[in-house]
């Protein structure tokens, strides 16, 4: 299982340094459009109320892409992905689609004493 600490949007997460590259890993996810839902946060923020259960669709579709792409890069024998991005956008039938890449590497801990 990938650590959080193993997956940064930089080029190395502190304290462990990259032993090998296994090349970029990509993932997608789609949350169809609910209008009902979008409905009530929209209420809700209007009147003050901001339930956990209200993530935006692309919140949601953030976290899926997420899960996919540690799945793939663990399947290509990564510990850890480097230089994480994020797409986002609305699709023409109003869906919201979230597109994450990233580098998968094998990471090992630095030495002590070692800080690059």
């Amino acid at each position: 299982m990938i650590a959080p600490e193993a997956v940064v949007t930089f080029d190395r997460p502190v304290g462990f340094r990259i032993i090998k590259s296994l090349g970029l890993t990509r993932a997608k996810a789609t949350r169809p459009r609910n209008l009902l839902r979008a409905t009530f946060r929209t209420i809700g923020m209007f009147i003050g109320l901001t339930p956990l259960e209200f993530l935006t669709d692309a919140e949601r579709a953030r976290a899926d892409a997420v899960s996919a792409l540690l799945e793939r890069a663990e399947r290509l024998g990564a510990n850890g992905i480097v230089g994480l991005q994020f797409e986002a956008r609305e699709s023409s039938d109003g869906s919201t689609v979230v597109s994450a890449v990233g580098e998968a590497v094998v990471l090992e801990p630095e030495p002590r004493g070692e800080t690059a």
